[in-house]
């Protein structure tokens, strides 16, 4: 995909080093830059300053962000086709987002779906989590990113975005930012977890990216079923094991287990047997590839530290062109 002079259109998105990532985070966006990483000029971020509203413990910050670096590797990304960086390499990011505080209103940004839920738990709400959509306002728009690989329920951060671009070019009359768009894949927009709601770190059903063979069986084995007997159809749409099968089949033989529940004679600890065969496969040669990387960590900071350098430079040329329209670059 390109744009209209020839470029490649710009790609960004990010993962929060706040823990393991699991088969959600992979089949929601992650898939999505390996398999974009020709088409697109992408930059990968991991999200470092946007996990301090709730990673406060040095040691687990820190492994953290090199785990979602071998994490990024390990599922085939490309360093010499996508621009992998950390977040706080872009001190700029932080110097856009004050901007963005100051012409945006709290009834707006509390209408954020993370403030909202937050609120209605009745947690205290920390100031990094009210400002998180203006953080990754200025993420998206200071990269002029085109696309934006998003899960159907982080939508909402695009289209604030997409607000504040605007917001800024009618406050100081220009033309500064593109309008990014959010790209989703219909078939996986939220991946179930193994207890039937979206799978997710904070509800502790998730299927870990990398996990172990005892891991995954363990997860499995977990997923609720019915008391429908082996000979008993049943519908697949609304089973859990079958939910998460089918993201690892191709449509042949995603039709083909259908019509197994479909007619009977599948029992569920078979279908489980066949889920967790499945997931070490898949599972399996990106474990082995992720270890190999973290037997060499200097490589993989030194991939870092390029990405953080060349996204650091486009983030400076667009800052010292939004300066000038604020007015606070006089000399």
């Amino acid at each position: 995909m390109t744009n209209l002079k020839g470029a490649k259109k710009i790609l960004l998105s990010g993962v929060k080093p706040t823990g393991r990532v699991h088969i959600g985070n992979y089949f929601g966006a992650m898939k999505q830059f390996v398999e974009m990483q020709d088409e697109f000029d992408s930059y990968v971020f991991i999200a470092d300053y946007h996990a301090v509203t709730t990673v406060q413990d040095k040691a687990k910050m820190s492994l953290g962000i090199i785990d979602v670096a071998l994490d990024y590797l390990a599922i085939g990304l490309d360093p010499k086709k996508v621009t992998l960086f950390k977040q706080s390499d872009i001190p700029q990011v932080h110097e856009l987002n004050w901007i963005f505080n100051c012409i945006t209103t709290m009834p707006y940004l509390m209408r954020a779906h993370a403030y909202k839920d937050a609120e209605a738990k009745n947690k205290e709400i920390n100031v990094g989590i009210f400002d998180y959509p203006l953080l990754m306002a200025a993420d998206i728009l200071l990269q002029d990113a085109d696309v934006v690989p998003v899960g159907q329920d982080q939508k909402q951060h695009v289209e604030y975005a997409r607000d504040t671009a605007q917001k800024f070019d009618n406050t100081f009359n220009s033309k500064i930012f593109k309008l990014p768009e959010p790209l989703i894949l219909k078939s996986v927009e939220t991946v179930p977890g193994t207890d039937g709601r979206k799978m997710s770190k904070s509800y502790g059903n998730v299927i870990p990216l990398f996990a172990t063979d005892e891991e995954i069986k363990k997860a499995v084995m977990s997923i609720p079923t019915d008391s429908k007997g082996v000979e008993e159809s049943k519908d697949p749409e609304t089973n859990g094991i079958f939910a998460i099968h089918k993201l690892l089949l191709n449509e042949a033989d995603k039709a083909a287990l259908a019509l197994r529940y479909k007619n009977g004679g599948l029992g569920y600890k078979e279908a489980k047997e066949g889920l967790i065969g499945a997931l070490k496969a898949f599972i399996g040669p990106m474990r082995d590839r992720r270890a190999l990387l973290a037997s060499d960590l200097d490589h993989v900071f030194d991939i870092l530290k390029e990405g953080g350098q060349k996204a650091r430079n486009r983030a400076e040329k667009k800052m010292q062109e939004i300066r000038q329209t604020v007015g606070v670059e006089i000399y």
